[in-house]
Parts: C-alpha cells; sequence; structure tokens
C-alpha cells in the first residue's frame, strides 16, 4: 500500500528572521530591510579562525618555537674546559706534563683550582690528539714520542705544505705577504723570552695563516693537526734552548722575504728545513 504523502501535513519550521511580534506579516523586500541595530557588514564567504596566538609563542610549524633555552652553565664549563684544554698543551709543550707519567684528574684540578671534570674532558681531548692515554680507575698517561715519529710528522708535513707554499709563491700577490710581518714578529719576541708554549702557538699561527691563502680548509686543519703533533716532546729530551727558539723564528722573516721576491728554491729549502729541525 503506498504511504501516504506527509511533506505537505507538516508544519513549517518558524522563520528565525520573521519578527515574533508578528509572525505572519509578510516581509520586506531584502534590499529594503532596515539593517539589525549594531550589525556589522556581513564578512563575505566564512573562513576558518585562526588559531589563538600566546603571547610570547611561536607557531607550532615555528621551529624556533620547539629549540630550548642555552643555560648558562652549560657555556661557563665549556669556557672552563677550554682553558684548562689550552693550560695543558702549554704544559705538555713545555716539559711540564713529562712523557710516560701517570697523572689523575682530580689531582691536576687541584693545581688549576677547578673541579675533575674538565680536566677528564681536556685530557679525552688530548687523548684524540695522541698526546696522553687514557688509563681507567688510574688517570692519564704522556704518550712517549720516539725520534722515528717525529722524523715521520716532519716528512709527512714536507709532503703536504711544500707544493702548498710553491704554489703560493707563484699566485700570491707580493703585496699579501708583508701582512704576515707581525705573525713572524710575535714568533721572533716569543722566542727571545724563551717561552716555548708560546713561541709553539705564534709558530702554529703563522703557519695557519700561510696556508689560509690556499682556499683550503680542510689542508690548514690537517697541516695544523700534524703541526701540534710535532710539538710535543721527547721522553728525556731537555726543553728546546733559547738559542734554537731564536734560529727557528727567523726562518719565518726569511720564509717571508723568500715568497715576496718568489724565489722558489730558497722557498723550499727554508720550509724543508724548518719540517725537520728540533724546534717546535
Amino acid at each position: 500500500m503506498p504511504m501516504p504523502d506527509t511533506a505537505s501535513t507538516d508544519p513549517a519550521p518558524p522563520d528565525p528572521v520573521r519578527s515574533s511580534t508578528a509572525p505572519d506579516a509578510p516581509l520586506p523586500p531584502e534590499s529594503t530591510r532596515p539593517p539589525a541595530p549594531d550589525a556589522a557588514p556581513s564578512p563575505g564567504p566564512t573562513r576558518p579562525s585562526a588559531p589563538p596566538q600566546i603571547p610570547g609563542a611561536g607557531l607550532p610549524d615555528d621551529p624556533a618555537a620547539a629549540l630550548p633555552a642555552v643555560p648558562t652553565q652549560k657555556v661557563a664549563r665549556h669556557s672552563v674546559r677550554g682553558q684548562v684544554l689550552d693550560a695543558l698543551r702549554a704544559a705538555l709543550v713545555g716539559g711540564e706534563l713529562v712523557p710516560g707519567e701517570i697523572y689523575s684528574g682530580p689531582a691536576l684540578g687541584e693545581r688549576f683550582g677547578v673541579s675533575a671534570t674538565p680536566v677528564r674532558e681536556a685530557m679525552q681531548q688530548l687523548a684524540v690528539e695522541g698526546a696522553v692515554e687514557c688509563l681507567p680507575n688510574r688517570g692519564f698517561r704522556v704518550v712517549e714520542r720516539t725520534v722515528r715519529e717525529l722524523a715521520e710528522l716532519a716528512e709527512v708535513r714536507a709532503l703536504l705544505e711544500v707544493p702548498v707554499m710553491l704554489r703560493l709563491a707563484r699566485t700570491v700577490p707580493a703585496s699579501t705577504w708583508p701582512t704576515l710581518r707581525p705573525l713572524a714578529a710575535a714568533t721572533t719576541a716569543a722566542a727571545a723570552a724563551g717561552d716555548v708554549a708560546g713561541y709553539a702557538e705564534s709558530d702554529r699561527a703563522f703557519h695557519r695563516a700561510v696556508l689560509s691563502l690556499a682556499g683550503n680548509e680542510q689542508l690548514v686543519v690537517v697541516a695544523d693537526d700534524l703541526h701540534r703533533r710535532s710539538q710535543w716532546p721527547l721522553p728525556g729530551v731537555p726543553v728546546v734552548r733559547r738559542a734554537d727558539l731564536v734560529a727557528d723564528a727567523a726562518e719565518h722573516s726569511a720564509l717571508l722575504d723568500a715568497l715576496i721576491a718568489q724565489d722558489l728554491p730558497v722557498v723550499e729549502s727554508l720550509v724543508r728545513e724548518h719540517f725537520t729541525g728540533s724546534h717546535p
């Protein structure tokens, strides 16, 4: 049996626009209707609202919003570690850390007036560089070098740097080399004062500046590491004499003179002699 059509019998839903006082009154045309009190103009099509913003916070997809704040204590600790590392390197080059001897973190920390933690961290860096070896529950032992090791380092440095120096002598303008005179003068001053550790640092700074003109950062890093390793003393060998330091420092000025003159044979000779010498 067909179902009765109920659509025509259902009451129509109330019109919310009609006045509540005159529900059956016809509505005026839409264009003549007065605006509702305090009604804002129609904003047009509805758009999804933006998420609420919290003052001081970035959007969820802002990468900077997820970065944690850097604790100042951590920065200070790394600063102490760097200072201890510099002090240990100076003590190593100056002969205060004796090859073959074992040193503990707490004892060295007391010496430097710091806790054992930054000392251990600095010693671990020296272990990576090959200057010391870690002994569990004992401390760190300074590595004993051999004459052969130093000779091998000198050979590798010559193989790496001599071709670069010759290329620089041919390509770098002569007006550039005088800018390195202050670095050469720093090595001379440290040598005259007998400051072995200070000379070692200024010597590396001079060579880094020269090699950086090649535009190869990896070359500078590798050469500096080899240079640092060649500065560690041999066991039983006394600290380098002041006269040896002064002679070594003089080679820096002579090298600059040869580079300015583009005297390739002299450049090569000076670089090889500088590496094979017994000075830092």
